[in-house]
C-alpha cells in the first residue's frame, strides 16, 4: 500500500506535490478505481496519495456564455445524475453516469477519475467522446487542452504525464436540433461492467422542424465502448449518416457499419461474436428510438442518490467536503465516528473499512468483497453513503463518520432496524448492516419512497441468501413507521 497520504487545499498545492513526488505519487478523489488497482497490482510503485477531495470549488457543473458545459475534477457520477443541466443538455452523459456501479460508488467516483482510469469498458468515456469533450491538463510547467479522442493511447494508458492534473472537462451543450442517448448492455442491471456500450448523437439541419425520421442529419457521432482497446468512433457509420434521413433502410445499414467498426475479444463475460451482434442490435435500438422523435430519458427526475438530507434543503451534494485551511501530510487521523472523537497514528495506509474494524472495533461494518461490489461495508461519510472498503483511511481526518453502530439513538432502534426484525429480513445476517445503512439514508432522503426507489437504493447491496423480498418489505414498512411517528 501507499506510505504517505497528503490532503491538498488547492490545485496549485496539488501541482507542487506532483512535481516534488514524481512518478511515485497519484492523485485521488473518489479513489474507487485506484484503490482496486493498487490492491490488484495494476498500478505499482505508488507510494504517495494526494487527496484532492477537499479542494473547494472544483466540484461544480457549469454552462458558460458560449454554450459549453464544464465539469470540475471533483464532479461525481451522482452530481451528473442529479444535474438538471446535464439531463437536459447532455442526456447521454446523465444516462451513462446513472448506469455506473451503485449509489455508494456514484457518490465517490468522479467523472475525471473514470476518464483517467482509461478502461475501454468505462461508461462515461463513451458519451463524452461522442459529445466532443476536451480535457484540460495542468502541471507546474504548462496547461494543455486535449480532445478526449486523442487522450487514450491503449488499454488503461493515456497521454497524461505524472506531474499533471485533469482540471476541467468541457463539451458543447446539445442544442434543440440534436438528439442523443446512451445504451449499455451488461450481465445485470447494476454493479456490472459493460459488455457493450454505445453513445449516439445526431445533429439535424437547423431549418427543419419535422420529426427526426424525416429530418436531414447534418452531423453524426457514434462511439463504442468495451469492443476495442479504447473507446472508438464508428467513423464509417458517422460518414454514412451525414446528409441522410433516418429511415429504416438507413438505420439497418448504419447498424451494419457500426458492427464492422468493432473489434471485441472473447472473455468470461461474453464472446466476441456475441458482442459484435449486440453492437448491431444496440445501434438499431438507439437509432429507432431517435427516429421516433422521443428519446426515453431513463434517468429519474428525482433519482435515488443516498445523499440523505443534502437533497432535502440542507445542501445539494456539492457541499459535502470538509474544507481544509492548509495542505498537509497526514500522520495523525483525527475524526468523529458515531459522535465520538478518535485519534489514530500511522493509520493512513489502509482502507477506512479496516480502520473502523481493526482499530476502533466497530465490526458491524462487514468486509464482503473488498471491491465495492457487495455493499456490506456501507457507512456514512460526511453525510452520504459510501463503500468504506474503497475509501482511504486518510480521508477520515476531519470527517464525520456514522456506522451501523451509530444508527440507533439512545438505545432506540431506527425504524429500519426495527422493521428488519419484525419482517424477518435477516437470514445469515452478514449483509444486513449494509442494507440497513442504505435503507436509513434512503428514508432520510425520501421519507415515502416508491418500490422502485427502494430497489434502486439497495442496488449496491448483495444478499447471498436471496432475501430481497423481505428486505424490500422491511424498508417499505419502515417508511410507514416514520410517517406515523411524524403524525404523532
Amino acid at each position: 500500500m501507499w506510505h504517505e497520504y497528503i490532503t491538498a487545499a488547492s490545485v496549485e498545492d496539488t501541482l507542487d506535490f506532483l512535481a516534488e513526488k514524481g512518478q511515485k505519487a497519484r492523485i485521488i478523489a473518489g479513489a474507487t478505481d485506484l484503490m482496486l488497482e493498487i490492491e490488484r497490482g495494476i498500478r505499482s510503485g505508488i507510494e504517495v496519495l494526494i487527496d484532492v477531495s477537499r479542494i473547494p470549488g472544483i466540484d461544480k457543473i457549469t454552462l458558460d456564455e458560449d454554450g459549453v458545459i464544464h465539469l470540475g475534477p471533483l464532479v461525481t457520477h451522482n452530481h451528473c445524475v442529479a444535474s438538471k443541466l446535464i439531463r437536459e443538455k447532455a442526456l447521454p452523459l446523465a444516462q451513462a453516469a446513472w448506469e455506473v456501479g451503485s449509489p455508494q460508488i456514484r457518490n465517490r467516483g468522479t467523472i475525471a477519475g473514470n476518464l483517467i482510469t482509461a478502461s475501454p469498458a468505462n461508461d462515461t468515456i463513451t458519451p463524452l467522446m461522442a459529445l466532443g469533450a476536451l480535457v484540460t491538463l495542468r502541471s507546474q510547467k504548462q496547461e494543455r487542452i486535449i480532445p478526449l479522442s486523442r487522450f487514450y493511447t491503449g488499454v488503461r494508458t493515456t497521454v497524461m504525464q505524472p506531474d499533471e492534473m485533469m482540471v476541467d472537462i468541457s463539451f458543447p451543450a446539445l442544442q434543440a436540433n440534436s438528439a442523443g442517448l446512451f445504451i449499455k448492455l451488461a450481465l445485470r442491471q447494476a454493479q456490472a461492467i459493460s459488455l457493450v456500450n454505445l453513445a449516439v448523437i445526431l445533429e439535424y439541419t437547423k431549418d427543419q422542424n419535422s420529426n427526426n425520421g424525416d429530418a436531414t442529419i447534418e452531423n453524426a457521432a457514434i462511439t463504442l465502448g468495451a469492443v476495442a482497446p479504447t473507446i472508438i468512433h464508428a467513423q464509417d457509420a458517422e460518414d454514412y449518416l451525414t446528409n441522410r434521413i433516418l429511415d429504416e433502410e438507413t438505420i439497418e445499414q448504419t447498424a451494419k457499419l457500426v458492427e464492422s467498426s468493432a473489434s471485441p475479444i472473447d472473455d468470461v463475460r461474453g464472446s466476441a461474436d456475441y458482442r459484435l451482434e449486440m453492437v448491431r442490435i444496440c445501434t438499431l435500438r438507439a437509432l429507432r428510438e431517435i427516429a421516433r422523435g422521443h428519446v426515453i430519458q431513463r434517468v429519474p427526475d428525482n433519482p435515488v442518490l443516498l445523499w440523505g438530507n443534502y437533497v432535502n434543503g440542507n445542501g445539494n451534494g456539492n457541499d459535502l467536503k470538509n474544507k481544509q485551511d492548509l495542505s498537509k501530510s497526514i500522520s495523525i487521523i483525527q475524526t468523529t465516528i458515531n459522535g465520538h472523537e478518535y485519534s489514530f497514528e500511522n493509520s493512513h495506509n489502509k482502507s477506512l473499512l479496516h480502520l473502523l474494524r481493526d482499530q476502533v472495533g466497530l465490526i458491524g461494518t462487514k468486509e464482503g468483497c473488498a471491491e465495492g461490489e457487495c455493499g456490506a461495508c456501507t457507512v456514512f461519510l460526511d453525510g452520504i453513503a459510501v463503500m468504506s472498503c474503497l475509501v482511504p483511511a486518510g480521508r477520515a481526518d476531519g470527517a464525520n463518520i456514522v456506522t451501523i453502530e451509530g444508527v440507533a439513538v439512545d438505545g432506540i432502534l431506527h425504524p429500519v432496524q426495527q422493521s428488519f426484525i419484525e419482517e424477518g429480513a435477516v437470514q445469515c445476517g452478514y449483509c444486513t448492516p449494509g442494507f440497513i445503512m442504505s435503507g436509513v439514508k434512503l428514508l432520510e432522503e425520501k421519507p415515502d419512497p416508491s418500490l422502485d426507489e427502494i430497489r434502486h437504493s439497495i442496488t449496491g447491496n448483495l444478499c447471498r441468501c436471496t432475501g430481497y423480498y423481505k428486505i424490500i418489505s422491511a424498508i417499505e414498512k419502515a417508511s410507514h413507521m416514520e410517517a406515523a411517528d411524524d403524525e404523532i
